[in-house]
C-alpha cells in the first residue's frame, strides 16, 4: 500500500520504512517541518520517496501516519480528504506527555485526539500510553523497531558516552544538569544536535566532557560501540532511541530509572536508579572492569534483539496498517 508519513523523527523513521510498502514522504522547497524529504545520515530504501505537495495529489494513498496536529491540517489542504473519515488514518504518538507546549499537568495531559474515535493513537510505549488521557479515541502500543547495527562493543575508550539532542534548551528534562557531576567520574563523550554552549551553561570542563555534534547515524554508532558505557541521564522523555541502539550495539547501560526504561533495561544489561550517586558509582566500577561490561553489553543486546527487533515492530505496524484500511 501507498503510506503517507512526514519525516519528523528520523531514527523511527528509518525502522517503519524497512517494511514493505511504498512511503510517500513531502518535500517542500525550504525543506522546513512541512516538507524534510527524505533523510540526509540516514540509510532509506527507494521505496521511501519524495512527493511534493502538488504530486501528492496525483498520488492513490491508502492510509496516512500522523505525527503531529498539524498533519491533518495538510492532508485536508494538499489532498481535499479528512483523514478518519474518507482517508484512513493513525495518529503515532512519539512523545511523553507534557513535552509539547499546551500539553497539561502530567498526569492529566489530555492528548489532542482524545475526542476522536475514528483515527486510533498508535504510542510508542506502554508508559506514554499509560500516563495520557486517551479519552475516546482507541488506542494501541507498537513498540520501537531497531535496524540492528551488529554486535560492535569493543569498549576499548575506558569512557561514558551520551546521546541528547539540545540539552541547552532541553535542560533538566534531558539530565544535562547531571553531567558534571558524570564526568567527576568518568570522562564523557556527549553526542548529539545541538550541543553549542554545553560547556559553558554547565561548567563543564572540555578535557573532560567532548562534545560530537550532529555526527551522522553510523559514525555515531562506531564510536559508541568503542565506548566502555551508556549512560541515559533523561528525567522525562519517551523512550530514547540511542538508548536501543546502544543495546543493540552490546554496550552496558547506566541509566535514570524512569519512564519506560525500567521497562526495557532488564538488571543484567547495566544499572538503573534513582540516585546519581548510584550511577556514578556503577560507571566508575565498569570504566575499572571490562569484563563486567562486556557481559552486561551482551545482556543489553539479547534483550533488544527479543523486544525491539525489527521484524516484530514492522509485523505490529503491518497489522494495524490492515486493520485502519479494511
Amino acid at each position: 500500500m501507498k503510506v503517507l508519513l512526514w519525516h519528523v523523527h528520523g531514527s523511527w523513521t528509518t525502522a517503519f520504512v524497512q517494511g514493505p510498502h511504498e512511503y510517500l514522504i513531502p518535500v517542500t522547497p525550504d525543506r522546513g517541518p512541512d516538507g524534510l524529504g527524505r533523510a540526509r545520515t540516514w540509510d532509506w530504501p527507494a521505496s521511501a520517496r519524495e512527493v511534493t505537495p502538488e504530486q501528492l495529489r496525483e498520488e492513490h494513498v491508502d492510509v496516512v501516519v500522523l505525527q503531529r496536529v498539524r498533519d491533518l491540517e495538510l492532508v485536508r489542504a494538499w489532498l481535499g480528504r479528512e483523514p478518519g473519515r474518507d482517508l484512513p488514518a493513525v495518529f503515532l504518538e512519539h512523545n511523553a506527555p507534557g513535552l509539547e507546549p499546551g500539553d497539561g499537568p502530567v498526569p492529566h495531559t489530555r492528548h489532542p485526539l482524545a475526542d476522536r474515535d475514528d483515527v486510533p493513537i498508535a504510542h510508542v510505549t506502554h508508559f506514554n500510553r499509560l500516563f495520557y488521557d486517551n479519552g475516546r479515541a482507541p488506542t494501541t502500543v507498537i513498540e520501537h523497531g531497531i535496524v540492528d547495527p551488529g554486535e560492535r562493543w569493543t569498549g576499548e575508550l575506558a569512557r561514558a558516552a551520551v546521546v541528547t539532542n539540545e540539552p541547552v534548551r532541553r535542560g533538566r528534562t534531558v539530565g544535562a544538569d547531571l553531567l558534571p557531576g558524570l564526568a567527576a567520574v568518568a570522562p564523557v563523550d556527549v553526542f548529539g544536535m545541538g550541543l553549542a554552549g554545553l560547556h559553558e551553561r554547565y561548567g563543564l570542563d572540555p578535557g573532560r566532557v567532548t562534545l560530537h555534534d550532529d555526527p551522522p547515524q553510523a559514525a555515531m554508532h562506531a564510536e559508541l560501540a568503542r565506548r566502555r558505557v551508556y549512560v541515559h541521564p533523561v528525567r522525562w522523555t519517551s523512550l530514547g532511541l540511542s538508548l536501543l541502539e546502544a543495546m543493540h550495539l552490546g554496550v552496558p547501560v547506566v541509566a535514570l530509572a524512569t519512564t519506560e526504561v525500567v521497562e526495557a533495561v532488564p538488571a543484567d544489561a547495566g544499572v538503573l536508579s534513582t540516585r546519581p550517586e548510584v550511577l556514578w558509582d556503577a560507571v566508575a566500577a565498569y570504566l575499572h572492569d571490562e569484563d563486567a561490561a562486556r557481559l552486561a553489553g551482551k545482556a543489553a543486546r539479547a534483550a533488544a534483539l527479543e523486544r525491539y527487533g525489527l521484524p516484530r515492530f514492522l509485523s505490529d505496524w503491518d497489522a494495524l496498517l490492515e486493520e485502519v484500511t479494511r
